[in-house]
């Protein structure tokens, strides 16, 4: 078995309360419905997590889900980013994952009490065992928007083991 890894990088700014497109529309991280904050702007439920997930997990396959492939999908209705999870997960082949590590930059929400909540989501989303699921959140002492409280942002790194007979492009 080969050892790789790949990044995944996903980020997205806050509606304003009085957006229209906020009304009754949930604040969504790794699969997890937060409270007391306003959602994230974008065609899907903008879940940040699960979104750079996605990306960590095309950079395995070296397929893309996010873009042409989950607008589609969107246009389709299709707006819950577990299901794009779970594209890119059958686009892994004989690749396995074996672990995933994240980290989060956001003013707010305070995010400490849901970590393991989340952790437990992406755990029975993806069939890893909740202790290979790892996720740090930072404020970044608001040197950035996100650590100002202008929106969310998340990097993803996923490892994974290539059998040695995996086809070479």
């Amino acid at each position: 078995m080969i050892s790789i890894s790949a990044i995944g990088q996903d980020s997205h700014r806050f509606l304003s309360p009085d957006h229209p497109a906020s009304e009754g529309r949930p604040l969504l991280l790794g699969g997890v419905r937060i409270e007391g904050c306003p959602p994230l702007e974008g065609n899907s439920d903008a879940d940040v997590v699960l979104h750079a997930l996605t990306n960590a997990l095309s950079g395995l396959c070296g397929q893309r889900v996010l873009g042409e492939r989950a607008d589609r999908m969107c246009d389709e209705g299709q707006t819950d980013s577990r299901l794009y999870v779970k594209e890119a997960l059958s686009l892994l082949g004989d690749i396995r994952l074996t672990h995933l590590s994240f980290s989060i930059e956001a003013q707010r929400p305070y995010l400490a009490d849901v970590i393991d909540l989340m952790r437990t989501e992406i755990a029975a989303l993806t069939g890893l065992p909740f202790s290979r699921v790892a996720i740090t959140a930072t404020t970044g002492e608001g040197l950035t928007a996100f650590g100002r409280g202008e929106g969310i942002a998340c990097l993803c790194v996923a490892s994974a083991l290539l059998p040695r007979s995996f086809p070479e492009a």
